[in-house]
C-alpha cells in the first residue's frame, strides 16, 4: 500500500514515499528532499552466515549522472567504480548504523542509496542517510533504533543547518551529525580553525534537529513498519564464556601488559593454545572443532575484559602510559634528494612516510561526479600495505578504509594549502604506512604537513592529528575513562576513536568511530580539550623542532613554474591553427604551457633558460604590431611586387618593392633573399583587415 510522509526538515519538506517502489525489499523509502530524490533498499539474507565473528553489512551509496542531467565521460559512457565522492558516502552512513545492530546478529544485511534526482542546493548524501535509516526501521530486519543525519555549516558566524549551495561555498564549516534521540553516534567534519567551543555548539544545534526528525521517523514506523524478525543468535554460551574467562582472564591480565607490541602478541597466542589445550582435555577435539569459531571469539572477549579492566577499574593501560600520554615521537624530513618533498613521522610503532610531487595545472585530477566540483588541485593519498602490520597479503590497491584515511587527511590539510595565485602548483601528498598500531591516518596528517613544509610549500600554519579512546562500564556513558592517543590494542578493545586535526587556532577536520550507542555533550568537549592539548604538544616538542616553517624554495628537481598575463583575445594567436604554434614553443623548450580562459598562462619547465625562451615567444605571439615602431625583420616570401616580412611571431607584413631602398629596384630577388633578416618600420596599419605595411628605407632614417 502506497503510502507519503511529510515534515519540515531544517526549513525545507523532506516527503518520504513507501510502496511505490521495490516491493521486494526488506525495507524500502523514497526521500524527496527539495528536488533531490534518493531511493534506498534493506535487504536481509534468509540465513545467518557461518563462521564469522562480525556483522556482515554492506552499504552502497551509488551515484548515477542522469540525476544531475550529465552522460558520463570516457568511452564507455557508464558508471564504473565507485567515485571517492561515493566510496565515502557509504562510510559515512555505515558508521553510526552499525554499532546499532544487534551484537549477536550475523545475517548477511546490505543498504543501497541509490541517487535518482540531485538539486544543487541539497546534497543527497543526507537523504540518503535519512533514508536508510527508515528503510532498516520500516523494515523486519532486527534494527530498533532511530538515527537521523544534518550537516552543518558555519556562515559569517551563524550556524547553519543543511546549508545550500551559496551557503556552502561560504561556509567555514562542512560538519556531518548522526544521533539518536539521546547521543551523538557519528561526527565527520572538514573546517577552516574553527575553535573547539564552535564546534561543540554546532554539534549541539544539530542534534535538536534530528531529535525532531526521529519523532517523525517513529511516525512512519508506527504507520507502515513491519513487525521484526526472528534471527538466529550467535552469542556465546554462557557455560562456554564462564569456562574460558576462568582459566584466561587472570593469565590475559599478566599477558596484555608490556610497553612491547611483539612481545604482548607473543603472550596472547600462549594464552590462546593454553587455553585451547585445556578445553581439548576437557571436551575433546571433535566438539573443539565444532565450536572452534566461538572458543576463539571467547578468548577474544577474555582479552578484552582484561583491557577494559584494567584501564577503568585500576588506571593502567597496557604499555603503563598515564591517560593524557602521548607515546614517543620523532620526525625527520628531507629523506629523499629526488623527490620534491620527504618527511617520516613515528609515534610508538605507527610509522608514516609522507611524500609531497609538484606539478603544472595540467596535473589536476578531472572530477566526473554529482557535485559542482570539476577539478581538484590538491590530493592526498593514503597506502597501508600488509606488511605495516607484519601480514603476507598481496597489494590489490585501496580499499574503503584507504580511501576513507586518505581523504581525511586530505581535509585536515585543505584548509592550510596556499590558492593557486599565491602557488601556482598542482599538489599531491602520498602517505605509506610502514608500520601500523593506531591512529595511522593522523600520523598522516603528521607526516604530510612536514613533508609539504619540506617540499616549500607556503602552507598557512601546520596541522597534527590525534585521537583520543574511551572506556565505558556496560556502554554506560556517565561512566567512562578517556585515554589520550590510542594504540591498537585500545582500538580494538575500546568504545571510541576520536580523531581530531587542527592548527594551533582551530579544528580542520574530526572523524569519530563508536561501538557503542552514542556519545554524550561531556564526553565530546573531553575529546576536543585532550586533542588541542595533545596536537599542540606535537607541534611544538616535535614537529616545528624537525622543520620550523616552509622552505623558501622547491626543490630543484620540481618543475619552475612562471605566470603571465595575456589578453585574451590573443589566446588563440598562441595555440596556433590546430595547435601547430603552442606544440612548436612545448617541442623547442621542453616546457608544459596551460592557458586559463582569462588569459593566465603557466608556464612550467625544470630548465630556467627553456622557461624564459617559451615566455619570450608567448609574449612576442601576444604583443601588437605598433604603427612607426621599427623591428629586426625576417623575410619569409618574394613576391614580384615586394616581399612578405615577418617582425613578430606569426606576423607578417608587406615590404613594397619601392619601399626597400632609396635607391630604384628592378626586381626583389637583387636585394633579398628568403631567410634575409631586415630592419623594418611599420608605416600602415589596416585594422578592419589586418594587415599592415612595412619599410625598410623610412627604418633607415629612425
Amino acid at each position: 500500500m502506497f503510502k507519503k510522509f511529510e515534515t519540515t526538515f531544517a526549513g525545507r519538506k523532506l516527503i518520504i514515499e513507501v510502496g511505490k517502489m521495490s516491493q521486494l525489499s526488506n525495507g524500502s523509502c523514497l526521500v524527496r528532499y527539495g528536488e533531490t530524490a534518493v531511493l534506498v533498499n534493506v535487504n536481509m539474507s534468509k540465513e545467518p552466515r557461518e563462521g564469522i565473528d562480525f556483522l556482515p553489512l554492506s552499504v552502497d551509496y551509488e551515484e548515477r549522472l542522469y540525476s544531475v542531467g550529465k552522460i558520463p565521460g570516457g568511452y564507455i559512457k557508464r558508471e564504473g567504480k565507485p567515485s571517492t565522492k561515493a566510496v565515502l558516502v557509504s562510510r559515512v552512513i555505515d558508521r553510526p548504523l552499525r554499532p546499532l545492530f544487534p551484537k549477536d546478529y550475523r545475517n548477511d544485511t546490505a543498504i543501497n542509496a541509490l541517487v535518482l534526482a540531485v538539486d544543487p542546493d541539497i546534497l543527497p548524501e543526507i537523504p540518503a542517510s535519512v533514508g536508510a535509516s527508515i528503510a532498516l526501521n520500516i523494515s523486519d530486519i532486527p534494527f530498533d533504533v532511530l538515527v537521523g543525519t544534518v550537516k552543518v555549516g558555519i556562515v559569517d558566524d551563524e550556524i547553519v543547518l543543511n546549508p545550500d549551495l551559496e551557503q556552502r561555498e561560504k561556509s567555514t564549516l562542512d560538519l556531518t551529525v548522526s544521533a539518536t534521540p539521546e547521543k551523538i553516534c557519528m561526527i565527520e567534519a572538514g573546517a577552516k580553525e574553527v575553535p573547539d567551543d564552535k564546534m561543540l555548539e554546532a554539534i549541539k544545534e544539530a542534534h535538536k534537529e534530528i531529535k525532531k526528525l526521529c519523532e517523525f521517523i517513529q511516525e512512519v514506523k508506527n504507520e507502515v513498519g513491519k513487525p521484526k524478525s526472528e534471527y538466529k543468535s550467535f552469542a556465546i554460551p554462557e557455560d562456554l564464556a564462564d569456562f574460558i574467562k576462568d582459566i584466561a582472564y587472570d593469565k590475559m591480565k599478566d599477558a596484555v601488559q608490556t610497553k612491547d607490541k611483539n612481545t604482548r602478541d607473543e603472550n596472547v597466542t600462549e594464552v590462546d593454545n593454553f587455553v585451547i589445550e585445556e578445553y581439548k582435555k576437557k571436551f575433546g577435539e571433535d566438539v573443539y572443532e565444532e565450536n572452534k569459531s566461538m572458543v576463539s571469539e571467547a578468548l577474544y572477549k577474555a582479552e578484552k575484559k582484561a583491557v577494559r579492566d584494567l584501564i577503568i577499574n585500576e588506571g593502567k593501560r597496557v604499555d603503563g602510559r598515564k591517560d593524557d600520554e602521548i607515546r614517543p615521537l620523532s620526525a625527520e624530513v628531507g629523506l629523499f634528494e629526488r623527490v620534491h618533498g620527504s618527511a617520516l613521522f613515528t609515534r610508538g610503532l605507527t610509522q608514516v612516510l609522507s611524500m609531497v610531487t609538484l606539478g603544472s595545472t595540467s596535473d589536476v585530477q578531472e572530477l566526473d561526479g554529482l557535485d559542482e566540483e570539476e577539478q581538484k588541485r590538491y590530493m592526498h593519498h593514503y597506502n597501508m600495505p600488509s606488511y605495516s602490520v607484519g601480514e603476507a597479503r598481496p597489494s590489490r590497491g585501496p580499499g574503503r578504509r584507504e580511501i576513507g584515511h586518505g581523504a581525511l587527511a586530505e581535509r585536515a590539510l585543505e584548509p592550510v594549502i596556499p590558492s593557486q595565485e599565491e602557488f601556482p602548483y598542482t599538489i599531491r601528498v602520498v602517505s605509506e604506512v610502514l608500520s601500523s598500531n593506531g591512529s595511522t591516518s593522523q600520523g598522516s596528517v603528521c607526516g604530510s604537513t612536514l613533508a609539504l613544509m619540506d617540499a616549500g610549500v607556503p602552507i598557512k600554519a601546520p596541522v597534527a592529528g590525534i585521537s583520543t579512546g574511551l572506556f565505558t562500564k556496560d556502554g554506560n556513558t556517565d561512566d567512562y575513562t578517556m585515554v589520550t592517543d590510542i594504540q591498537g590494542i585500545e582500538d580494538f578493545f575500546g568504545d571510541m576513536d576520536f580523531k581530531v586535526a587542527g592548527t594551533k587556532n582551530g579544528i580542520t577536520a574530526i572523524q569519530v568511530d563508536i561501538k557503542i550507542d552514542g556519545l554524550s555533550y561531556e564526553i565530546i568537549e573531553e575529546a576536543f580539550a585532550r586533542t588541542h592539548k595533545a596536537r599542540n604538544y606535537i607541534l611544538d616538542e616535535i614537529m616545528l623542532k624537525a622543520i620550523d616553517k616552509p622552505r623558501k624554495n622547491v626543490s630543484k628537481y620540481a618543475p619552475k613554474i612562471e605566470v603571465i598575463k595575456i589578453n585574451p583575445d590573443k589566446i588563440r594567436d598562441v595555440i596556433g591553427s590546430g595547435g601547430k604554434t603552442i606544440n612548436k614553443i612545448i617541442e623547442e623548450t621542453h616546457v608544459k604551457i596551460d592557458i586559463e580562459e582569462d588569459g593566465t598562462v603557466y608556464v612550467a619547465g625544470v630548465d630556467q633558460e627553456m622557461l624564459d625562451k617559451a615566455i619570450s615567444t608567448i609574449e612576442s605571439l601576444t604583443r601588437d604590431v605598433e604603427l612607426n615602431e621599427v623591428y629586426m625583420g625576417k623575410v619569409t616570401k618574394i613576391l614580384q611586387f615586394g616581399a612578405l616580412v615577418e617582425i613578430l611571431p606569426g606576423k607578417e607584413g608587406l615590404l613594397h618593392i619601392s619601399k626597400i631602398s632609396k635607391e630604384r629596384i628592378n626586381k626583389v630577388e637583387d636585394v633579398l633573399n628568403v631567410g634575409d633578416e631586415i630592419l623594418v618600420k611599420v608605416v600602415e596599419i589596416n585594422k578592419e583587415e589586418g594587415k599592415f605595411s612595412l619599410s625598410a628605407k623610412d627604418a633607415m632614417k629612425v
